[in-house]
C-alpha cells in the first residue's frame, strides 16, 4: 500500500511524525513537502498512491489542481487528514466537504450569522472517548487521555460519522471521523499537533487503522 505524506505550510517535528507510519508493514511511506503549496495535484495521469495523509496548511490552490484532487476522489483515492490540514485551502469551497471540517483562520459570514475565527490552546491533557469501538478505524482502541493540542469553533460536515469525542471545554467535541466523499473513503483526526502524540500508542494505532480503512485493504499491523 503506497501513501502520500503531504506536509508545508507549517512548522512541525519531521522525524517523530515520519514515524507514524514508516515502521507500519505493508504501508510504502513517500513524505512529499509542498514547496509550491500543492504541487501534488499538478498531474495525476500516473497516480501511484492509495491514500493521501494531508498535514498541510497551504492555501494556494488552482482551479486545475482543485479539479485534479476531486478526479482522484472520483476513483477511490482515500484521504487521512490531520490536524491542521482542517485550515487549508481556506478559499476553496469544496475542501470542508472532502475532509469534513474547516478551521477558521478568520471571521466569516454565513446566512447572515457572523462566526469568528477558530481557537486553539497548547499543551492540554485531552480525554478521548471512542464510539462506535466495533468500526475498523477505532477497533481495539480503549479511551485515553493524551497530551497535545486542541481546537475550538471549527466548522463539521453534517454527515461526518464521529469516532473519537471529548469533554475537554478547550476543544470542539468531534475529535475525528469517518466519510465517504463521491467514491473515497476520507477520515480525519484534530488530533496531532505533536510531537509528543506522535508516540502516543493508542493515536499511532488510530492513524494506521485510518490508513487501512481509507485504502480499503486489510493489513497486519
Amino acid at each position: 500500500m503506497k501513501i502520500a505524506v503531504v506536509t508545508g505550510g507549517h512548522a512541525f517535528d519531521e522525524p517523530a511524525f515520519l514515524r507514524l507510519f514508516t515502521p507500519v508493514r505493508g504501508i510504502a511511506c513517500t513524505h512529499l513537502p509542498q514547496s509550491d503549496e500543492s504541487e501534488i495535484f499538478e498531474e495525476i495521469g500516473a497516480w501511484p498512491y492509495d491514500v493521501i495523509v494531508l498535514y498541510a496548511l497551504t492555501q494556494k490552490i488552482s482551479e486545475k489542481r482543485r479539479d485534479n484532487f476531486l478526479r482522484l476522489l472520483d476513483t477511490g483515492v482515500g484521504v487521512l487528514s490531520l490536524h491542521h490540514a482542517s485550515g487549508a485551502f481556506q478559499e476553496w469551497s469544496e475542501y470542508p466537504k472532502i475532509i469534513g471540517c474547516r478551521y477558521l483562520l478568520s471571521p466569516v459570514e454565513r446566512d447572515g450569522v457572523r462566526r469568528e475565527p477558530s481557537t486553539y490552546q497548547h499543551d492540554v491533557d485531552i480525554p478521548v472517548h471512542v464510539t462506535d469501538p466495533a468500526h475498523a478505524v477505532v477497533r481495539g482502541v480503549p479511551d485515553f487521555v493524551v497530551h497535545d493540542e486542541t481546537y475550538k469553533g471549527c466548522e463539521f460536515e453534517p454527515d461526518n460519522y464521529l469516532h473519537p469525542t471529548t469533554t475537554e471545554k478547550s476543544s470542539d467535541e468531534p475529535l475525528g471521523w469517518a466519510r465517504m466523499c463521491r467514491r473515497s473513503r476520507v477520515v480525519h483526526f484534530q488530533l496531532g499537533h505533536g510531537p509528543g502524540i506522535f508516540g502516543d500508542e493508542q493515536f499511532r494505532r488510530l492513524v494506521a487503522q485510518a490508513v487501512q480503512w481509507c485504502a480499503g485493504v486489510v493489513i497486519n499491523f
